[in-house]
């Protein structure tokens, strides 16, 4: 029974980590993921709520106040490529 236990908690807690897994790799001579969200962080956007690599650009969302923004922002040089205030339950 332990053994059954174990293994349903090892399916959900895989479960749960699957959206936070990449499945691209950045780019060469990309920055660390910590360095480009702690200039984001310095910029006024905080908390950071969700962080994903699409078409080798982090498609960040955050907070800058109380208004939710989705960024575009280069992986190279933590340039903002794109802001775009978020309403309600937006994704892009």
């Amino acid at each position: 029974m332990k053994a059954l236990s174990k293994l349903m908690l090892a399916a959900v807690a895989a479960t749960a980590l699957h959206p936070a897994i990449a499945s691209e790799k950045p780019p060469p001579g990309a920055m660390a993921l910590s360095t480009i969200l702690t200039k984001l962080e310095q910029q006024g956007y905080t908390p950071i709520v969700e962080v994903d690599l699409e078409q080798g650009h982090w498609k960040v969302e955050a907070y800058k106040g109380d208004e939710k923004h989705g960024l575009e922002v280069d992986p190279n040089s933590a340039e903002i490529l794109s802001d775009k205030p978020l309403h309600g339950d937006d994704n892009d």
